[in-house]
C-alpha cells in the first residue's frame, strides 16, 4: 500500500488556521489542503447541500490516495461528519479509512478549561442551528451549560480584510452582548468557526480577563497527534516528507493572496473541480 497524505477539507479559507497548527505540530506528515471556495460559504446552506458538497470534497481526497481526512469546517463537521462515518464509510471500498471532525476535539478540553461550566458558542448559521456543540457538550459534560450565538457577518468581515474597522467592532461587540445576555455566567467561549481566531485578539479585549477564548487549531493538532499515536496502523500509512499541496476550487491565485490574511508565508494554489 502506497504512502499518501492527510487530506484537510474546508469550504474555503479558515481551515487553514487548522492545518497551521496541525502543521505546526506535526511537521513531518504531507498534507493536502483542499478548499470549496467557489461554492463557499457553507453557513448558511441546508444539511443536504451541505452533506453533498462535503461527500463530494471527501470522495475527491480519498480518490488522491488519503487514508485520513479532517474536515476542518464546523459546518462541514456539523452538518456532514457523522452521516459519513456511519453510512458512507462502513460500505466504501476501503473502510479503514476515516474522517475526523473539529468539534469533539475541542469540547473535549472544556473540563480542564472551564471553571464554573458555562459555556458559550459563537458560529456561522449553520453550526448554531445544527446546535452539534451543544448536543456535543452534553454528551460528556451533561451539567454544563451552554448558550449559542450566530455571528452570520463575522466570516465576510475576515475574509474582506475589515477586521481592524468600526464595522468589525460594531459586529463583535453585538454578538458578544447577545451571547452574555442568555447567561452572564459564562467563563469560556468557544469559536466554533475556523474563521473567527483571526478575531480573537479583538474579542479578548472585548471580554474580561478571566473568560477564556478558545480557538480550535491547537486541540485538533493535538487531538490528531494522540489520534495517530493510538493508531500506528494508520500512522504508517501517512507519507513523510513534511510538504503540503493546497487546491481550491476557485481560482488559484485569489487563493493564495487571501490565504496571506491567515498564513504567515506566501503559498501556492491549485485549481481542482471536485463536483
Amino acid at each position: 500500500m502506497t504512502n499518501a497524505p492527510i487530506g484537510i477539507f474546508d469550504s474555503g479559507y479558515g481551515g487553514l488556521t487548522i492545518s497551521s497548527e496541525i502543521r505546526k505540530l506535526l511537521p513531518q506528515y504531507d498534507y493536502i489542503y483542499l478548499g470549496d471556495n467557489a461554492r463557499a460559504p457553507y453557513g448558511t446552506r441546508s444539511f443536504e447541500v451541505i452533506y453533498d458538497f462535503t461527500l463530494q470534497a471527501v470522495n475527491k481526497l480519498f480518490d488522491m490516495g488519503c487514508p485520513l481526512i479532517i474536515l476542518a469546517c464546523n459546518t462541514a463537521s456539523s452538518k456532514a461528519l457523522r452521516n459519513i462515518q456511519m453510512n458512507m464509510l462502513p460500505v466504501s471500498e476501503d473502510p479503514t479509512r476515516r474522517v475526523l471532525g473539529v468539534i469533539r476535539p475541542t469540547v473535549e478540553v472544556l473540563s480542564s478549561v472551564s471553571t464554573n461550566g458555562h459555556i458559550g458558542v459563537l458560529g456561522t448559521p449553520g453550526t448554531i442551528s445544527s446546535h452539534s456543540y451543544q448536543m456535543e457538550i452534553a454528551k460528556l459534560y451533561p451539567h454544563m451549560a451552554v448558550s449559542e450565538e450566530a455571528c452570520p457577518m463575522w466570516v465576510p468581515l475576515v475574509e474582506t480584510g475589515e477586521t481592524e474597522s468600526p464595522g468589525a467592532d460594531y459586529f463583535i461587540r453585538k454578538h458578544l452582548d447577545n451571547l452574555f445576555k442568555k447567561d452572564d455566567s459564562i467563563d469560556t467561549i468557544i469559536l466554533g468557526c475556523t474563521h473567527y481566531p483571526i478575531l480573537r485578539p479583538k474579542i479578548k479585549r472585548l471580554v474580561t480577563s478571566t473568560i477564556k477564548i478558545l480557538a480550535q487549531g491547537e486541540y485538533v493538532a493535538s487531538s490528531l497527534k494522540d489520534y495517530l499515536q493510538r493508531h500506528p496502523e494508520m500512522e504508517n500509512r501517512i507519507s513523510k516528507n513534511g510538504q503540503i499541496q493546497y487546491l481550491t476550487t476557485e481560482n488559484p491565485g485569489r487563493f493564495a493572496d487571501f490565504a496571506s490574511i491567515f498564513l504567515s508565508d506566501p503559498i501556492q494554489a491549485e485549481h481542482i473541480k471536485i463536483d
